[in-house]
């Protein structure tokens, strides 16, 4: 069942258009990655998702309702949940502390939220050990690998029905990196909804069931993981054609 959906979406600052006729679909329980070079759109694509810019053209939908002219906290409420590229974490808050802002939703109205939150939060920690062992840490002095883990965790405190992560693995370090997509094929192999965007094409490929190729604002390619991972365009401009490593990619599902 589509979850999300794209429908001839068109979006830009002022005249300059950004997007052009984007369209995409996300099923309930899978995995979908956008890739796409520096400058392709996809920041421009999220802020139009999230609710932060205004499309120009065409709808965009949430479990069969739209919601394209919806405020960002109502697009949140909804369950459309971003960890943002870049973590945009509260510096001046402890781990603990930024983990409970991500809860905000249930504000602890009653004994079932408080027992709702707890669970949640041993969930993260179980997760990401040390985001326990650092919770009265403030967020600012953290490791960027920590930061981005407490950023993730920040997001799933949310509960979301649909995560969108943002360029997860940024300026971190290859064991980071591996341990945050560690979590992520958790999450979607415990049924959770993911729209992955990404400049890692491998690690967002092996990862997603489906994915959607952005460049110069347009879809220019879309199809499974194995597909796109079999193309000779995919090989040639984003996995390097001469590197046999990346032909022999296992597929992770």
């Amino acid at each position: 069942m589509t979850m999300f959906k794209l429908s001839r979406v068109s979006a830009g600052y002022g005249k300059v258009e950004v997007l052009r006729d984007i369209n995409m679909e996300i099923a309930e329980g899978k995995t979908v990655c956008l890739i796409g070079p520096n400058g392709a759109g996809k920041t421009t694509l999220l802020k139009a998702i999230s609710g932060f810019l205004n499309i120009s053209e065409g709808r965009i939908l949430f479990k069969g309702e739209e919601i394209s002219r919806l405020s960002p906290d109502k697009i949140v409420a909804l369950g459309i949940v971003q960890a943002p590229e870049n973590r945009r974490l509260f510096q001046g808050l402890t781990v603990t502390e930024n983990l409970k802002a991500g809860a905000y939703l249930s504000r602890n109205r009653t004994r079932r939220d408080k027992i709702r939150v707890a669970k949640d939060f041993d969930l993260i920690y179980e997760y990401f050990p040390v985001l326990y062992e650092r919770g009265n840490q403030f967020a600012g002095t953290l490791s960027g690998g920590q930061q981005q883990m407490l950023a993730l965790g920040r997001a799933l405190m949310a509960r979301p029905k649909l995560l969108i992560l943002d360029e997860p693995s940024f300026g971190l370090a290859p064991l980071i990196v591996n341990k945050i997509y560690d979590v992520i094929r958790k999450l979607k192999n415990e049924g959770a909804t993911i729209f992955l965007v990404e400049q890692n094409v491998k690690k967002a490929l092996i990862t997603s069931d489906f994915g959607y190729i952005l460049n110069t604002g347009a879809i220019v390619s879309s199809g499974s993981n194995h597909d796109l991972m079999e193309s000779n365009e995919i090989q040639e401009h984003y996995l390097g054609k001469n590197d046999a490593s990346n032909k022999k990619m296992e597929v992770i599902n």
